[in-house]
């Protein structure tokens, strides 16, 4: 599974890379980055996470008891896509038609030529982010099924599709770059989706959708999906009230919010995502604490192992990172120092935000959806709560052209909902299963915390000593400097954390 989100993310960042390449931070790209956020909200709420919650459960303890080859699986299915499909549709539809006053609603302190940009953008995104609703499902099926590589490697074609499409604008000397990623992220996401299925075709024995709410395992499945889209609606709400705080802010608040964004979904999606999705069918097919325990710790300790790092990293050396990635064409140095400041602020909360899918799933196998989306309203409650506060006394007091700096209000305001969110999943799992963080927990904890310690000492070493050597500046000299920072701190890492620490071991599942 991180093989395959891995090479999705590294074509995802030479698509960031080309974007900020021709759109830089100005008025276009904020344009850009609310549009593709607006359309995602339905994505969002019926997309990968509402399935893997609501339909991967019922769908992987089905296989479990009749077979996967079984009529029962088959149906199942079936009936799902059959949802899937007339949601997707209806909703891609409505927000087509209503994209105008939406676009208005959200963006309340843009300009008439950003609404309107922006507004053509939503209408091409809609659709797109239907058929991702649908590719959600592919998802659910093959990860049940145990094929894993696929699903998450197939956004390499949306990612290539949408790099084709700028360069293909550039080459025949349009300048409407906005419009042609929009167009390209359309048909890549019909490739996406194009190309899983046969693998699902062959797994699941059938796709003709049929839909029917009667039967009882599909009726169980809508049941658990009604908590699921409104915790995934509550984090939509916190969405939009970004976007609308980010156009109070001012022009570049809106791109700065999205580069630093997609560099951190980058250690979320290999890890946090990942351990949670691989972890969640089998957590599912025996939901006892004996199996979810161990899961759980041994799960977060995985991603505390790579994900503790990164945000360091993206918090002291995040300027270098985004100079070495972003800072090219439109891309100008004011674009990197702005992003940076965003970037550093969203890492207090990557760890958080990364564990954040593996203890909800801990509820989710035991086909609890209802106790993390109560949890979920009150983080991101105080969360919206946080960043309208600081972000908009940052606003009052910064001067017009540090303006945009108001937007670190935003990030820190998410990263205090992820932390009370993790930690209220934690208490309410710990209850549930019994204690999750015990002695070997906090021994694994207190190493991890001493190598990433010295490892940042180091490499920060290294940068103070080589930085003012340097001979030249440019691409190849900071990606020079950040290798030689990246070796510096990795070393003394590795050596002092060595590989994931295994505080549980798991019990073999019982036979029948």
């Amino acid at each position: 599974m991180s093989g395959g989100i891995f090479l999705s993310r590294v074509t995802g960042l030479a698509r960031d890379v080309a974007l900020a390449a021709f759109l830089g931070t100005g008025l276009v790209a904020d344009a850009y980055w609310a549009a593709i956020k607006i359309p995602n909200i339905i994505r969002n709420l019926l997309g990968e996470g509402t399935l893997s919650a609501a339909f991967v459960p019922v769908y992987s303890e089905t296989l479990q008891k009749h077979g996967a080859s079984s009529s029962q699986s088959t149906r199942l299915a079936s009936s799902v896509l059959g949802i899937v499909l007339t949601a997707a549709v209806l909703l891609s539809t409505l927000g087509v038609l209503i994209a105008p006053w939406l676009t208005s609603a959200i963006m309340i302190g843009a300009g008439e030529e950003s609404r309107r940009i922006t507004t053509e953008l939503v209408r091409i995104f809609f659709p797109m982010s239907g058929v991702l609703i649908v590719g959600a499902w592919f998802l659910g099926v093959l990860n049940s099924h145990g094929r894993f590589f696929l699903p998450f490697v197939a956004p390499t074609v949306w990612n290539l599709a949408q790099i084709g499409g700028l360069f293909w604008a550039y080459a025949i000397g349009s300048d409407r770059f906005a419009h042609a990623l929009a167009w390209s992220a359309l048909v890549g996401s019909i490739l996406q989706v194009g190309i899983q299925i046969p693998t699902a075709r062959r797994l699941n024995g059938s796709l003709r959708p049929t839909g029917g709410w009667s039967w009882e395992p599909v009726r169980r499945i809508v049941r658990n999906t009604i908590p699921v889209i409104s915790s995934q609606g509550i984090f939509q709400i916190s969405t939009l009230v970004d976007i609308s705080l980010a156009t109070l802010v001012g022009t570049s608040a809106m791109s700065a919010l999205g580069y630093s964004q997609r560099l951190m979904y980058l250690p979320i999606s290999l890890f946090g995502i990942a351990v949670a999705a691989a972890s969640l069918p089998h957590m599912s097919r025996e939901a006892t604490a004996a199996r979810l325990r161990p899961r759980l710790v041994n799960g977060f300790f995985q991603i505390l192992f790579f994900v503790l790092p990164a945000a360091v990293c993206f918090l002291l050396f995040g300027d270098l990172i985004i100079r070495v990635v972003y800072q090219r064409g439109a891309f100008s140095e004011s674009s990197t120092t702005l992003v940076a400041a965003v970037l550093a602020t969203y890492a207090l909360g990557l760890v958080a935000s990364s564990s954040l899918k593996l203890f909800a799933s801990g509820f989710h196998a035991l086909q609890d959806t209802r106790t993390p989306m109560m949890l979920a309203a009150v983080s991101i409650s105080v969360a919206i709560g946080a960043a309208v506060v600081l972000t908009l006394s940052a606003r009052a007091r910064l001067p017009l052209p540090y303006r945009p700096y108001a937007a670190m209000g935003i990030a820190l305001g998410g990263a205090i909902g992820a932390w009370l969110n993790l930690l209220l999943l934690w208490r309410f799992l710990a209850k549930r299963l019994g204690g999750l963080f015990e002695t070997a927990a906090l021994k694994a904890t207190v190493r991890l915390a001493a190598a990433v310690a010295v490892a940042a000492i180091a490499a920060s070493a290294v940068r103070g000593w080589l930085d003012p050597r340097m001979l030249g500046h440019g691409f190849l000299y900071d990606l020079a400097l950040l290798l030689a920072v990246g070796a510096a701190g990795a070393v003394p890492y590795l050596l002092i954390a060595r590989r994931p620490p295994v505080i549980l071991s798991e019990e073999p599942l019982s036979e029948g």
